[in-house]
């Protein structure tokens, strides 16, 4: 366990130097902090800057328990970034915890403004993502390995083990985004027509309505 336990803060620390370093999708920063500042009033991309700074901007021990899967998914995301962590602000990184009953789905998504590195903590996850010209790129991954999804692309991970499982996430954003492709479809606000969800999905307007009812 105290192994497993050092390979996993040493992962995690490579993650993060990795994204920061190389391929971090936001702007590059020009000084050497900027807190961000939640009650300030101007809009721009990210957070003006807060003059008073403390260590605890640049806290969180969030991610540092298993969370609750007792939901229809049978998974949670807990997310670190910008906004639990003020001091992200023009850093160009964050995380995200996962923590997955047997069963569990993190269910199709995109992060449209970061790519992502996947760090398996214990378990196992069938993970993949599917290209523009639909294909599927997928891999049976367990404790210490990684998978990386690419920035903008479908994603998901699965628990088809025995056990629960959990990993880190590293993205290359303070604010990475997140959309569930089947709320956004089907659960959004004003509705999308039926129209058009029937003809892309080739199904009936009843089906598209008892869909829109379960994720409602």
């Amino acid at each position: 366990m105290v192994a497993a336990g050092k390979l996993y803060v040493v992962v995690v620390m490579l993650l993060i130097a990795t994204i920061s370093n190389s391929v971090s999708a936001d702007p590059d920063m020009l000084q050497d902090i900027c807190v961000a500042d939640y009650n300030n009033g101007v809009k721009m991309n990210g957070f003006a800057c807060k003059e008073n700074f403390s260590a605890s901007d640049f806290f969180f021990t969030g991610l540092a328990t298993p969370q609750s899967t007792n939901n229809t998914l049978g998974s949670i995301v807990t997310f670190a970034h910008v906004l639990q962590i003020p001091g992200l602000n023009t850093l160009g990184v964050s995380m995200a915890r996962l923590d997955f009953a047997p069963g569990g789905l993190n269910q199709p998504h995109t992060h449209p403004r970061a790519n992502e590195m996947l760090f398996v903590l214990y378990g196992e996850l069938d993970a993949g993502f599917i290209t523009t010209a639909n294909v599927l790129v997928s891999k049976t991954i367990r404790q210490g390995e990684i998978f990386t999804f690419p920035r903008g692309l479908v994603h998901f991970q699965i628990n088809n083990g025995k056990g629960p499982a959990a990993a880190i996430a590293a993205f290359s954003s303070q604010y990475p985004g997140r959309e569930d492709i089947a709320p956004s479809l089907f659960a959004s606000t004003p509705p999308v027509p039926n129209s058009v969800l029937s003809k892309a999905f080739q199904i009936s307007y009843q089906e598209v309505n008892a869909i829109k009812s379960k994720l409602a």
